[in-house]
Formats: C-alpha cells, sequence, structure tokens
C-alpha cells in the first residue's frame, strides 16, 4: 500500500470521491484528516513566516468550522497523533480531525465556495500535506 500526502487531490480523485454527490446513495459521511504540519508557515507573499504551518492552519480551522457548521455538518474530533497501533508508516502525521458532513453534495458545495476559496491561502500554508479518507455508513 502507498501512502503519500498531499496538498490538493491527484487529476480525477476529486470527481471519483464526489462522484454519489447529490444521489439517492448520498447520505452524512465523515472526513478522516491527517494533518502534517509545515515546520514554518508558508505564505505565497512571505508574510507571518514567525507563525508555525500548525498556527497558519489554525487559521483555516477557525473559519472552516463556522461554514462546516452553517450546512449542517460538525467536528466530531480533533486531536494529536501520538502512535501508532497496528500498521507501519515512515513518518506519523501530527493531527487527526474527524469531520462529518450531511452529505458529499454539501461539502462539494462548500469547497466550491467563494468564502472556502477565501480561506484556503492559510490551508496551504500550514500543510506540508495530509491525508483524506472518506467514509459512509454502509
Amino acid at each position: 500500500m502507498k501512502v503519500e500526502n498531499a496538498i490538493r487531490p491527484a487529476p480525477g480523485q476529486q470527481e471519483a470521491f464526489f462522484a454519489r454527490a447529490g444521489t439517492e446513495d448520498d447520505g452524512p459521511a465523515v472526513l478522516v484528516n491527517l494533518l502534517k504540519f509545515r515546520e514554518h508557515a508558508a505564505y505565497p507573499d512571505g508574510r507571518d513566516a514567525e507563525l508555525s504551518g500548525e498556527e497558519a492552519y489554525m487559521r483555516y480551522g477557525m473559519e472552516v468550522a463556522k461554514l462546516i457548521s452553517a450546512l449542517g455538518g460538525k467536528f466530531i474530533w480533533f486531536g494529536v497523533v501520538d502512535g501508532i497501533l497496528v500498521g507501519e508508516c515512515e513518518e506519523l502525521w501530527d493531527r487527526v480531525a474527524l469531520i462529518e458532513y450531511p452529505s458529499r453534495a454539501a461539502f462539494q458545495a462548500m469547497i466550491s465556495s467563494p468564502e472556502y476559496q477565501a480561506i484556503m491561502i492559510h490551508r496551504e500554508a500550514g500543510l506540508a500535506g495530509q491525508l483524506d479518507i472518506g467514509a459512509r455508513r454502509g
């Protein structure tokens, strides 16, 4: 199994993830976010270079939480990764977040919104990469 952090979806990934959005199979979905932060924030214009990547990401987190709540979603859990029990990977992530969305269609609408696009700068300044895993009841 290959594990590779990324900041944006690879070509085709987003389309495949949202394939059932708006269909009768599109019920509540949980996104498991495994987050790896940069040592220092990396804004394109060089601002706030004294911030850690985690601090920059938390700017994004505070704003995206409002958007998630407004669409009827919720943060289930957010915590520090402190070990691995089963399996193996070269380097552990820093944080894990579990977020429930009412549907993939609602999540897709949120990430397409101008409000979301405006806060992406903080996410990308803070993240070294992440792994997002979608899950649904089944």
